[in-house]
């Protein structure tokens, strides 16, 4: 009985393990082989050699600069939006309609939110005309350009900050009245609290969650891609240009460059993965 009880167990998470087999590990493995293999098939490491070369570190190096600027600036604000919604007082239905929403948007991308970004805030976007004709102010004789690195960061962070506050909330909930009340009995003003005892309790969540939203933003391609036209050279972007272009086609650096992107994605992944295991030892302490 007890044999037949740990089968069904395993039983339970087969499909798991294949669902993990067939689109993580046979992709990475299929990735890492690619990377090593030449047109003809043959092992080389040329396409690691191109790697180093000026135009695909400046690629590299493109697309962490996005993903860093967008990490903190919307972990950074969908932090102080979640504060507000759960901690600062405001009625509770105000709660629920932003975590309908940030639910909605963290996964609206893509080609559909390109063409909303073009159609807002495009040279002849909604905005921009309104802007224009009823006020007079030209956004992009101002500098303004959609198309550009601070346009991407833009269009990104609609997506990147709702995600912060769908993981941050639960961090924020966390907190216990119990702490702020031991805190205001000991004379800590509302200043000395959050430099003592909350941001430090929040801090490896809040480092975490800007971690994957640099994961998330270092791995967008058709937002990029539909918002840009492959004007700014980031590696998402190259890498179709490798796979599936005509002129530039090498599957092989392809690979090689998708390899560099996975390697980038496991280091932050696994600063994920500790940051919250932290979190979680602190929070069982307080309570």
């Amino acid at each position: 009985m007890p044999s037949r009880r740990v089968l069904g167990d395993w039983l339970g998470v087969v499909p798991f393990f294949l669902f993990a087999v067939a689109f993580i590990f046979w992709p990475a493995m299929a990735l890492f082989v690619g990377a090593f293999r030449d047109a003809q098939g043959g092992f080389t490491l040329a396409n690691i050699v191109a790697l180093f070369q000026p135009f695909i570190l400046d690629a590299y190096w493109l697309t962490i600069r996005v993903s860093l600027v967008t990490a903190v600036g919307g972990g950074i604000f969908g932090f102080l939006v979640a504060y507000a919604a759960i901690l600062g007082g405001l009625p509770r239905g105000v709660r629920t309609a932003l975590t309908t929403f940030s639910g909605v948007a963290s996964n609206f991308a893509g080609i559909p939110l390109a063409f909303a970004f073009i159609a807002t805030l495009g040279r002849v976007g909604m905005v921009t005309v309104l802007l224009r004709d009823v006020f007079g102010l030209n956004i992009y004789d101002r500098g303004f350009n959609l198309y550009s690195f601070w346009g991407l960061s833009l269009t990104y962070m609609y997506f990147q900050f709702p995600l912060m506050v769908l993981i941050i909330s639960p961090a924020l909930d966390g907190l216990r009245r119990e702490w702020r009340e031991a805190a205001s009995n000991l004379g800590a003003s509302n200043v000395q609290y959050w430099r003592y005892v909350a941001l430090p309790i929040l801090l490896p969540s809040l480092l975490g969650t800007m971690i994957l939203l640099f994961g998330n933003a270092f791995g967008a391609y058709a937002t990029a891609y539909g918002l840009t036209g492959g004007s700014l050279n980031l590696i998402p972007i190259l890498i179709g240009q490798q796979v599936r272009g005509d002129v530039l086609h090498n599957p092989g650096l392809g690979y090689a460059l998708a390899l560099g992107m996975v390697v980038v994605m496991a280091v932050s992944i696994a600063a994920f993965s500790w940051l919250q295991s932290r979190t979680s030892r602190w929070i069982r302490r307080g309570a």
